[in-house]
């Protein structure tokens, strides 16, 4: 039996997935896929977990599909190879989905699938020296799968360019198209990530899942296609108990109950 693709470390609220393939660059095969997938499911599901944060073991965070695999599945029918891109976007699906702020740490390369992990991550902060590329056309592959989550994030003008490229930019490029939001140098990774996760202990837990799936919901339509959704959203939440708890907090000048 094959060790660990994927390892995980539980720090009070904080869940730490972490890549663990580093002989391998993190390069994502059918396994590591599985084994996120269930790992980001089952953190997803746990009331005692607010923050998930994503990073890579050794000197790359993702490497992308893992070439060995990639041979591999070159033999597999159109029908395996279906189900293969369905279990894929399933990965991408959970963590995008995920009720939880997702957080990713990025070191070194984050390349194809690598960097569709930042797409569907809340927050990414990247080391300065971190290179990020869409490069499965060179490859003589597309980037199918994260297309949906990376559109989103960086508009279609970049993307195009950089799907067609297969460039590998600066972590500071990938902020200024939106893939990254903090940008440190190296050795302030691990300091930045911990800011970021405070800041994000800072908010209610259950307004953080609603915030993500109003997110999902309003991204790209017309205000009028959901006005109902925006005012229940609003309805809801001042019904709350984290709400009246979070008001009353502040006129109290004190700090909420779920705040670290």
């Amino acid at each position: 039996m094959s060790p660990p693709r994927v390892a995980l470390t539980l720090e009070g609220p904080v869940a730490h997935v972490v890549l663990a393939r580093p002989e391998a660059r993190n390069a994502l095969d059918g396994a590591m896929v599985r084994e996120l997938r269930e790992t980001i499911a089952a953190v997803s599901g746990r009331d005692d977990v607010r923050v998930v944060v994503l990073s890579g073991r050794g000197p790359a965070f993702c490497a992308g599909a893992d070439l060995t695999w990639m041979r591999e599945v070159a033999g597999f029918t159109r029908e395996e190879n279906l189900a293969d891109a369905r279990g894929l976007l399933d990965l991408f699906e959970t963590i995008d989905r995920s009720p939880k702020a997702v957080v990713a740490a990025v070191q070194g390369a984050a390349l194809g699938g690598g960097a569709g992990l930042l797409a569907v991550a809340d927050v990414v902060v990247a080391a300065e020296d971190a290179r990020i590329g869409f490069t499965e056309a060179r490859l003589g592959l597309v980037p199918a799968v994260i297309s949906p989550y990376v559109l989103r994030k960086i508009g279609f003008a970049a993307a195009r360019e950089l799907f067609l490229t297969g460039e590998r930019v600066t972590a500071k490029r990938a902020a200024a198209l939106g893939l990254v939001q903090r940008v440190v140098p190296p050795a302030e990774l691990d300091a930045a990530v911990d800011l970021c996760v405070g800041e994000l202990l800072q908010a209610a837990p259950g307004a953080i899942a609603a915030a993500k799936a109003l997110l999902r919901g309003v991204a790209g339509r017309p205000v009028e296609s959901v006005s109902d959704l925006v005012c229940q959203t609003l309805a809801d939440r001042r019904g709350s108990a984290e709400a009246r708890d979070g008001v009353l907090a502040f006129l109290e000048k004190r700090k909420p109950g779920w705040a670290r």
